[in-house]
């Protein structure tokens, strides 16, 4: 080449290649690892023979790194295949048909495996599989199964089993209870109708067994498990407690404290038991209202709200529940007795919207005719609304009311002559015509 460098500094090129003295191009090789020139020959052999056991122990950790993961490829390949010829042999099933019943519960949200395995527990079914594979071929009814506690046949077949199940008279332990319900029995005075009360309710749907040997928790047991001293095994609210001790007729201590809902309970359970289960379900219902704390806007303490909103149930329509937890408010305010014939009736076997002056004369519990304040329980099981409107009364002055027609129109005023002029009207609408 004729091209020379300049001697003057200048920067030659960085590259594999250079110029030799005769000014002919040449390669270089690329910078290999060699010794220091100032190792010794033994030095220098100990660092290449731990460079290689290095090289080695990596090949090594590769080699079992790749056998590990053999290994756990085949076996989940092999769990699969169990698993997917496990599923797909024939499950256990019962050929039926099914023996005596046995009463089950079934949670909500339970899926229809965990069905199967309260099932197969209870030896209902041969295997919760056989119960998921009838389930599944049976979609649209496994979707029908709610909640609640159920009497089935055991050996049942699985498909059988699952028929049961959304049968209507295999629910057990389901029992609705009404607004304005009471414990006890009662009749109508104009038509003679038995009212059945709560513990009468409880007692049907607690019936369990075949038709021709049935066994029920009775009306009686009921009533005296009601009634014990044990309150605490009761379920009785810490906020009711001390006003529950001291109701006078300890029959009806729990009257109120079991709140009107639809409810599931343990047939199977003792009296105790059931009713337990019922007043505690029923003290959360309350609490979620604000019953704790409510009653310091109205002057009254949570029991005391439970006894007014029962008052509230037994005398007003929806529409009108805040006005009359409004004149209860305001009467109790300026001790002006209450007077609501539903406390006059409340102690009656026989009952109507008119009471005699007889009725009203008996000095009883509950009878605000002739005592001032609250009665001394709730006389029926009020509604979540009627609660709230105690806890919310309307804002208004007024001191009376009456409904005035069948249609359950009310009148409220301030004024009594209004009041007695108002009274008339329902008078002339027949709706105070006594049956007695």
């Amino acid at each position: 080449m004729n091209a020379r460098w300049d001697e003057g500094g200048g920067s030659r090129p960085t590259s594999s290649f250079d110029f030799d003295n005769d000014e002919t191009m040449v390669m270089r090789a690329l910078p290999q690892n060699i010794d220091p020139p100032h190792m010794s020959r033994a030095e220098a052999r100990k660092q290449r023979e731990a460079r290689n056991k290095r090289a080695k122990r990596g090949k090594k950790v590769g080699v079992l790194a790749l056998l590990v993961l053999v290994i756990a490829v085949l076996g989940v390949g092999a769990y699969g295949a169990l698993w997917y010829m496990d599923r797909n042999k024939a499950a256990e099933d019962f050929a039926g048909p099914g023996g005596a019943p046995v009463v089950i519960q079934i949670n909500s949200g339970e899926t229809a495996s965990e069905i199967g395995a309260t099932l197969e527990a209870k030896n209902v079914v041969a295997s919760s599989a056989a119960f998921y594979n009838a389930a599944i071929a049976n979609p649209s009814e496994i979707q029908k199964v709610q909640p609640g506690f159920y009497q089935v046949p055991v050996q049942s077949s699985a498909a059988s089993a699952l028929d049961t199940l959304v049968a209507p008279d295999s629910r057990v332990g389901s029992v609705v209870i009404a607004e304005g319900r009471q414990l006890h029995d009662s009749s109508d005075a104009q038509t003679g109708s038995l009212k059945k009360g709560i513990y009468n309710l409880i007692s049907e749907a607690s019936c369990v067994g075949p038709v021709s040997a049935q066994k029920c928790v009775s009306t009686d047991e009921l009533n005296t498990a009601g009634a014990s001293s044990d309150l605490a095994s009761l379920g009785v609210p810490d906020w009711a407690m001390s006003s529950v001790k001291s109701v006078p007729d300890k029959d009806r201590q729990l009257e109120g404290l079991i709140a009107a809902s639809s409810w599931d309970f343990d047939p199977t359970a003792t009296p105790t038991e059931i009713l337990r289960s019922l007043v505690e379900g029923s003290a959360a219902k309350y609490e979620a209202t604000g019953i704790l704390t409510a009653g310091s806007g109205v002057g009254m303490s949570p029991y005391q709200l439970l006894v007014a909103a029962s008052l509230v149930e037994r005398e007003a329509l929806p529409g009108d529940m805040a006005k009359v937890a409004r004149v209860i408010v305001n009467r109790l305010a300026v001790d002006q007795p209450l007077q609501f014939d539903s406390t006059v009736n409340y102690s009656l076997d026989t009952t109507e919207v008119a009471t005699t002056d007889a009725d009203r004369e008996r000095v009883t519990p509950w009878n605000t005719y002739a005592m001032p304040g609250l009665p001394a329980t709730p006389i029926a099981s009020p509604s979540i609304d009627a609660l709230k409107a105690v806890e919310s009364p309307a804002a208004g002055d007024w001191l009376y009311f009456v409904t005035i027609n069948k249609e359950g129109q009310t009148l409220f005023t301030k004024s009594y002559e209004e009041h007695l002029a108002n009274i008339e009207l329902a008078q002339q609408s027949g709706i105070l015509d006594s049956g007695r």
